[in-house]
């Protein structure tokens, strides 16, 4: 089943700043081939649900065996069954709306 995730993992006793470990998670997620988009505070990941959620379990573990020790991760998910949909789809969708 194919899934569109947004997903912020936020490492918690790392310090102020996180970018490293976030730029682990994105090496990762590469890794899986999954199409990534990176944003402000989190990144939507399109791809097959157990290929998205193993990737997200190996941050989880990656960054844990790095020496982080809580990981607090939210997650929004939407799957689709009547059609395929990709991220630009739904973004796109909107964007043709502003312009009438």
């Amino acid at each position: 089943m194919n899934t569109i995730v947004d997903l912020c993992i936020v490492p918690l006793g790392v310090g102020v700043s996180v970018s490293k470990e976030i730029a682990e998670c994105q090496k990762i997620l590469k890794a899986a081939g999954l199409k990534t988009a990176l944003h402000a505070y989190g990144t939507n990941i399109e791809g097959d649900w157990d290929k998205v959620f193993a990737a997200i379990k190996k941050c989880h573990s990656v960054l844990h065996s790095q020496g982080v020790p809580r990981i607090s991760t939210t997650i929004k998910l939407g799957t689709r069954t009547d059609r395929s949909q990709t991220m630009e789809d739904k973004v796109n969708s909107v964007l043709e709306k502003l312009k009438g």
